[in-house]
């Protein structure tokens, strides 16, 4: 009886409703797409989605987003079927998100704010926890007035003018000291880091980039013989963890850092930019993309971006095409016929991302062919920048 208690008090996932517009410049697949992986974003930060609404617009409604029609048609349904929580699939306005509260009565997320709330249950280390607190507030400074929205029942007169907005300049001081504390930590944080990585100079550097949870981590894990926190759900890996690795003789850094994703909040990617250093200085980019995922492509694309917006486009990349184990042929868009694995090795996407590789990380599949490669990287790499240890690595030389 005392199980069945525990059972029946225990916190409930809060139940949400997902909402995204559908723009001339965006198709409806698109938007779906879109709205399945801010589904995942809320699986991942323990909720559960009900419905999801859209709605057609030339651009986003200033006051309330959607229009105040479907926004009625929201709050309809979020009352009848008592909603904890409603997600919008882009970055609300102040304004947006103070009128859509007012009118649906209950929490309202957008999906800068769930990403940041998902990194706040990630951050492990100092320097992540400082990283997602600076974004935080870096988010949060415009949006205070919404948080004093109880006062404007109070009436002007006699020592009742502006307590409000006294409260919010107060609280806007606060914020303001706060953030550059925070961004004096993270300088001081980036030297020690710094440091770090001159010592650890000496060795060839890799990194492994790529869309949130297409197995990194499983990749890191499996190279490494380490125990690197991996599962399926979306930004399981928020801190940058490296590790010695060697392949024959030869030995190497292999640095695992966090996930991309499209529509990434600009607080964040800023507050994250030191931490992708480990990037910015490798000698060898291993992007490793999710070959099952039905959009793999536009998720190659958001990873390029990235990189190129973190200044490592020049970089030596070896592509890891993970996952052949839940591949599944898609229809063609254009022809309609469906291309089988070997087919897709040998089409415009295997070539053209040379060089690459097919692997399955869970099922340890052309792991072999795989470490070979990389090998061969590092190795090239190694006798160019230190010729004489050919002395210390003789065997270097007849190797693959």
């Amino acid at each position: 009886m005392g199980k069945q208690k525990f059972f029946d008090t225990a916190v409930k996932p809060e139940r949400a409703v997902l909402v995204g517009i559908i723009t001339p410049n965006e198709t409806e697949e698109k938007e779906r797409e879109y709205l399945e992986e801010l589904e995942f974003l809320v699986d991942t930060a323990g909720g559960i989605t009900e419905k999801t609404f859209t709605q057609k617009m030339q651009r986003a409604d200033r006051a309330t987003f959607v229009g105040t029609g479907k926004l009625e048609e929201i709050a309809e349904y979020v009352k009848a079927e008592e909603i904890d929580i409603v997600v919008f699939d882009d970055e609300l306005s102040p304004s947006q998100l103070r009128n859509i509260e007012r009118e649906l009565q209950v929490k309202i997320l957008d999906r800068s704010n769930l990403i940041l709330d998902i990194f706040a249950s990630r951050a492990q280390t100092s320097q992540a926890r400082t990283q997602v607190e600076l974004a935080q507030l870096q988010y949060l400074l415009p949006r205070l007035t919404r948080m004093w929205t109880h006062l404007e029942r109070q009436k002007g007169g006699i020592g009742m003018r502006g307590p409000g907005e006294s409260q919010i300049e107060t609280d806007r001081r606060i914020i303001q000291d706060k953030i550059a504390l925070l961004k004096e930590r993270l300088k001081i944080i980036d030297r020690q880091n710094e440091t770090q990585r001159k010592n650890r100079g000496q060795l060839v550097r890799v990194a492994l980039v790529g869309y949130t949870n297409v197995g990194k981590s499983t990749i890191m894990n499996m190279l490494s013989k380490s125990d690197v926190f991996a599962e399926n759900k979306l930004f399981a890996t928020l801190d940058t963890t490296v590790r010695k690795v060697v392949i024959e003789n030869l030995p190497f850094l292999l640095s695992d850092t966090v996930g991309f994703i499209r529509k990434l909040p600009h607080h964040l990617v800023e507050c994250f930019k030191s931490t992708l250093d480990e990037v910015r200085e490798a000698d060898i980019l291993i992007h490793v993309v999710d070959v099952s995922h039905p959009t793999f492509e536009d998720q190659i694309t958001t990873v390029n971006e990235t990189l190129k917006d973190l200044g490592a486009v020049d970089k030596e990349v070896i592509t890891v095409f993970n996952k052949i184990d839940a591949y599944r042929p898609e229809p063609d868009m254009e022809t309609g016929e469906t291309l089988s694995l070997d087919e897709f090795r040998n089409s415009w996407m295997g070539k053209h991302n040379s060089p690459a590789i097919f692997i399955s990380a869970i099922n340890k599949e052309n792991i072999d062919e795989f470490r070979n490669l990389l090998y061969t990287k590092v190795k090239a790499i190694h006798q160019e920048r230190y010729p004489y240890d050919a002395l210390l690595y003789p065997d270097i030389e007849g190797e693959n």
